[in-house]
């Protein structure tokens, strides 16, 4: 690797570790084994850097979700209430190995009011983070149908935002798969139906 990748690997370990706030230009370059011009000569600037490490590994991330769509354990041609169900309890058991990405997402998101550059250099990302997650999780072509999948994409990161609060205050009382399965009936008013069975 370059000093490029380097720096962005560095950058991506440190905000994991130490959070946006308190990862300098100094840690990143511990970190990856650099010097302090390479970042203004690669990125522009710290801040620059920490946006793209940032946006890098919620990709990562989404597309660690998505490994496995298809065949064992995978989600393409389910019923849809049980591939919404089998979709959040991988989001749900990824949790703790997880957890510090959702924590650096929470403090992202405090950030947003205070720094405009921050907010926006998400805005396009998040909109393609919408599209992302309706591929990565439910295998929805966002280039054959754009609008379906950010739609679903649009659902699936508002679910996220909460599910996420929850399993940060306390893992003991936060949503199951099964959970947010039953409460979509409930929502969607199939909660009372019953299946027929064999006819």
């Amino acid at each position: 690797m370059g000093h490029r990748d380097d720096l962005l690997e560095g950058a991506k370990r440190c905000l994991l570790d130490k959070g946006y706030a308190r990862t300098t230009a100094r840690d990143i370059v511990a970190e990856s084994g650099t010097n302090l011009a390479s970042i203004g000569y690669h990125y522009g600037s710290k801040e620059a850097l920490l946006n793209l490490a940032f946006l890098k590994l919620t990709e990562e991330w989404g597309d660690a979700l998505g490994e496995g769509r298809e065949g064992d354990g995978g989600v393409e041609g389910l019923p849809p209430l049980e591939r919404f169900e089998r979709v959040w309890a991988k989001i749900v058991d990824s949790y703790q190995e997880s957890r510090p990405v959702w924590k650096l997402q929470m403090e992202i998101v405090s950030r947003l009011d205070s720094d405009p550059e921050l907010q926006k250099a998400l805005a396009g990302p998040q909109l393609e983070g919408r599209k992302g997650l309706a591929e990565s999780l439910l295998g929805l072509d966002q280039d054959a149908d754009p609008e379906r999948a950010r739609l679903a994409g649009t659902f699936y990161q508002a679910l996220l935002a909460g599910v996420m609060v929850q399993w940060m205050v306390d893992p003991g009382t936060a949503p199951s798969a099964r959970d947010l399965t039953e409460g979509l009936k409930i929502v969607m008013g199939t909660d009372g139906e019953r299946d027929p069975g064999p006819s």
